[in-house]
């Protein structure tokens, strides 16, 4: 029998320990339905709010990271790339932003399968403590006689793809088990929203930057012309453009660790352990050998494979893999996108930077933004297979009109086009891929569930820039590419 005392260590401000609140009730199914009942009530405020900003933290510096990465490259290539016109070379460029995605599958897949078997709350805070060393190690890192410094970035950037995957699973998994069900959504959507603000100010950072260094970019006219202070002041910006990705991480990293395990998994999970110990006891005096054996089976391993959902985990991953596709081979390309479009060019070294940042925020503000939150005004009240269905239609039809009438558009006509879609990324599937998962699995194998699903979207991603590295430059000349806005 399970013991009636199961009082839960760690806790802070922004979670509460429910658990502890009823540990005096010696029936564990009247423990579990009251603590659950008492998160259902309790109306949104302040706790949740701050429950938001601790879990959201994560995918903030997640988004920073990951999207400034275009804005990296750009400057690794004035840096790095003089051999090769102040650019980094195609294989270059693409092994830096797939390392990220790589190492995301990973650390996706591990974290989702550790914090099923061990506790959200025991690795909740590990990953972040990664992505701060991996972040502030990458922004450090030099070139030297034995050592390629383009490969050391990409180990770095392989290490933080691991520790950002593990973030997608524990994010999504603190914040759906604390949350009430009737804001269930709008929280893990508000949560998943911080990426839109995370990409924000990846740009503003590049704009200060690039303001900060005015004087020593605006003598250079072209990338392959920038050496000596010019070149110095670049290295000094990619540098700090990185190593300020670690302060928001830094931030919630307390709130982090001191967290209290969640009232589901500590109810559904945990105590189904506590109860394998117990017949384990039982099982050593000799009595119900069979039925104990088959009972500590089922527990100890957490996997009744007849009743396992695949086809809704089919489902969920395919819809991640396909979404990620259009969405990474995108994001990941802002800069070359922002050049064909003509709103990425310049006449000196600084207007070029200058612009491809402001681009950014424009693209940001405009689309990527607008429709995370919208997704969290209406997820609960539209629906999540609505939006997911709408925003895909959506979404296909603008790339159709995009991709046929590309020669017909403007700049301004595709600077359209894009904010649509960003605004239906976001108010539609990217939103709801990330809900859906932690709504169709039981807690034994919800967070292994969600790790497959997210790491299947970082499949697409690595599609689709294995697919657009070839076609990214094909056709390209001074001319395409240093257009002014």
């Amino acid at each position: 029998m399970a013991p009636t005392n199961i009082e839960t260590a760690g806790g802070n401000a922004a979670f509460h320990k429910f658990v502890n609140d009823f540990a005096q009730v010696k029936d564990p199914n009247e423990r579990r339905r009251l603590a659950l009942a008492e998160i259902d009530k309790a109306p949104f405020g302040l706790y949740h709010v701050r429950a938001i900003l601790v879990a959201g933290s994560g995918f903030f510096t997640d988004s920073y990271d990951i999207f400034c990465v275009s804005l990296v490259t750009n400057m690794l290539g004035i840096v790095y790339g003089q051999d090769n016109k102040g650019t980094l070379t195609t294989p270059q460029d693409t092994a830096i932003k797939l390392a990220t995605s790589a190492g995301t599958v990973l650390g996706q897949v591990d974290f989702g399968a550790l914090a099923d078997n061990i506790g959200r709350k025991n690795m909740y805070g590990i990953e972040l403590i990664l992505i701060i060393v991996a972040t502030l190690a990458q922004s450090l890192v030099g070139p030297g006689l034995g050592t390629n410094i383009i490969g050391l970035i990409i180990f770095w950037r392989v290490l933080m793809g691991i520790s950002i995957g593990g973030d997608y699973p524990l994010a999504s998994m603190i914040t759906s088990e604390f949350a009430t069900t009737k804001w269930r959504g709008a929280m893990m959507g508000a949560v998943f929203a911080m990426q839109g603000f995370g990409q924000l100010s990846g740009a503003v950072v590049m704009v200060c930057l690039a303001l900060g260094f005015k004087a020593k970019l605006n003598k250079t006219k072209g990338h392959d012309s920038c050496t000596s202070d010019c070149q110095i002041a670049v290295d000094k910006m990619w540098r700090a453009l990185v190593g300020i990705g670690i302060v928001p991480g830094a931030i919630a990293l307390y709130s982090r660790l001191t967290i209290p395990e969640t009232p589901r998994y500590t109810f559904d999970v945990a105590r189904d352990v506590e109860k394998a110990n117990a017949d384990t006891k039982h099982f050593t005096s000799g009595q119900r050998v069979k039925e104990v054996l088959t009972s500590l089976l089922q527990q100890l391993f957490a996997v009744n494979l007849l009743s396992f959902r695949y086809p809704i985990l089919f489902g969920t991953a395919m819809s991640w893999l396909l979404l990620d596709i259009a969405f990474y081979g995108l994001g990941l390309n802002a800069t070359t996108i922002l050049q064909a479009i003509r709103y990425g060019g310049g006449a000196t070294v600084y207007h070029k930077l200058y612009n491809l940042a402001a681009g950014n925020c424009i693209l940001v503000c405009a689309g990527a933004i607008p429709g995370y939150w919208l997704a969290v005004a209406t997820i609960d009240t539209i629906g999540r297979k609505p939006l997911q269905l709408i925003g895909f239609t959506l979404l296909a039809i603008l790339f159709l009109i995009w991709g046929v009438s590309y020669h017909l558009l403007s700049g301004h006509g595709m600077l359209a086009i894009y904010v649509l879609i960003q605004l239906f990324f976001n108010w539609g599937p990217n939103t709801t891929i990330f809900i859906v998962p932690d709504e169709c699995f039981p807690t034994r194998y919800r967070s292994t569930s969600h790790g497959i699903s997210a790491a299947s979207g970082k499949i697409g991603s690595i599609i689709a820039q294995a697919a657009i590295a070839s076609l990214q430059t094909r056709g390209a000349n001074s001319k395409s590419s240093s257009a002014s806005p």
